[in-house]
C-alpha cells in the first residue's frame, strides 16, 4: 500500500464518519442467470501462498521490491499456479528507475469481452521487507479465487480477469502504466476494477470498503457491503487512493474492493508471515470469491 494518499481515508473511516452495517440499495446489474453458490475456501488454501512468498523473500535478501529477482520469483510463482490452472497468462513488462518489471495478466476463457470483471492487487512488496500483509495477503486472496474460478469451471457472463501489478510501492507505477496503455475502447470494457491491499491484517475489527462515488460505482460497493452484513460484519467506507484502484480512477474507470487497514507492521522486516492473521485473510478471500460470483453473474444495463 502506498502511504502518501491513504491515511485520510483510513482516519476518516476510524471516526466513524461513514460507518456502513447494512443497507443495501437495490441491484442495478441484469441477472443473465442464477448465480451459481459461490465456493469457500479454508486457511490450508490461502495461506501457503503466503508462505510460498516468504520463502522467496527469504532467499532474496528479504524483500521481493521493483527491479529483485525477489519480485521476479513471486511473479513466476503466480504466473506458474495460473498456468497449470488454464488461464491464459501474460507478462506486461514495464521500466522504472532503470529497471524493468512485469505486471500480470491472466483472463479466464468465456464471457462476454465487451464487460470485463477486472480484479487485482500489487504483487511487490519494499525494500526494507517482504510484504507479506502488504501486500502478498491481497496478492494470494486474488490468486486463491482465482484457482477457485477455474476448480468450479465457472461460466461467466462477464469476462473475467485477474491482475498483479508491480512497483506499486514505488508509486503506482505498474497498475498506472497498464492503465495508460490501453486503448479508449479497452477501458470502457471493463465495467469496474476490484482492488485489494492488505487482506490479512491482525486485530481487525472492520473491514474497509472502496466507494467511488466520483465514477458512480455502486454495484460491486453494495455486493461487499451486504456480504459483510449477511454475516454481522462491520464495515466502513473509504475513498479511491492510495493503491492502484487510483490509477483506475484517474483514467475513468470505476472501482472498488476493500483493505482490512493498516497492520502494527508496514514497510518493515516485521512485515512476514506473522504479520498476517490466517482468520482474517480467509475471510477476505472468501469475501472476495462470494462478490466475483455474483457479478461474473450478471451484466450491467447500460
Amino acid at each position: 500500500m502506498t502511504l502518501r494518499r491513504s491515511l485520510p481515508g483510513l482516519v476518516a473511516g476510524a471516526l466513524g464518519i461513514s460507518l456502513t452495517l447494512s443497507a443495501v440499495p437495490a441491484a442495478t446489474a441484469t441477472a443473465k442467470a442464477q448465480a451459481p453458490t459461490a465456493p469457500t475456501v479454508s486457511e490450508q488454501q490461502v495461506m501457503p501462498h503466503l508462505r510460498a512468498l516468504q520463502r522467496i523473500a527469504d532467499r532474496n535478501g528479504g524483500n521481493r521490491a521493483h527491479g529483485t529477482q525477489g519480485y521476479a520469483d513471486s511473479v513466476a510463482y503466480v504466473k506458474n499456479a495460473l498456468d497449470r490452472a488454464g488461464f491464459r497468462t501474460k507478462l506486461v513488462p514495464f521500466t522504472y528507475n532503470g529497471a524493468t518489471g512485469n505486471n500480470l495478466i491472466a483472463d479466464w476463457p468465456g464471457g462476454d469481452p465487451d464487460h470485463v470483471l477486472l480484479t487485482g492487487a500489487h504483487l511487490d512488496s519494499v525494500k526494507e521487507g517482504p510484504g507479506i500483509n502488504d501486500n502478498g495477503s491481497g496478492s494470494a486472496a486474488v490468486l486463491a479465487t482465482a484457482l477457485q474460478v477455474a476448480k468450479s469451471r465457472l461460466k461467466p457472463e462477464r469476462h473475467l480477469r485477474f491482475a498483479w501489478w508491480g512497483a506499486e510501492e514505488s508509486g503506482l507505477i505498474g497498475s498506472a502504466d497498464y492503465v495508460g496503455k490501453l486503448s479508449g475502447a479497452e477501458r470502457r470494457r471493463i465495467d469496474v476494477y476490484l482492488n485489494f491491499d492488505q487482506a490479512g491484517s491482525k486485530n481487525t475489527r472492520q473491514w474497509l470498503v472502496v466507494h467511488d462515488d466520483e465514477h458512480g460505482e455502486t454495484e460491486a460497493q453494495q455486493a461487499f457491503e451486504a456480504w459483510f452484513a449477511e454475516r454481522s460484519i462491520p464495515t466502513f467506507d473509504i475513498g479511491v487512493g492510495g493503491s492502484d484502484h487510483e490509477s483506475f480512477g484517474n483514467a475513468g474507470i470505476p472501482s472498488s474492493g476493500f483493505s482490512t487497514g493498516i497492520s502494527d507492521c508496514i514497510h518493515e522486516a516485521c512485515d512476514n508471515l506473522a504479520n498476517v492473521d490466517p482468520k482474517t485473510e480467509t475471510t477476505s478471500t472468501d469475501a472476495l470469491i462470494g462478490v466475483l460470483w455474483k457479478l461474473a453473474a450478471t451484466t450491467p444495463r447500460r
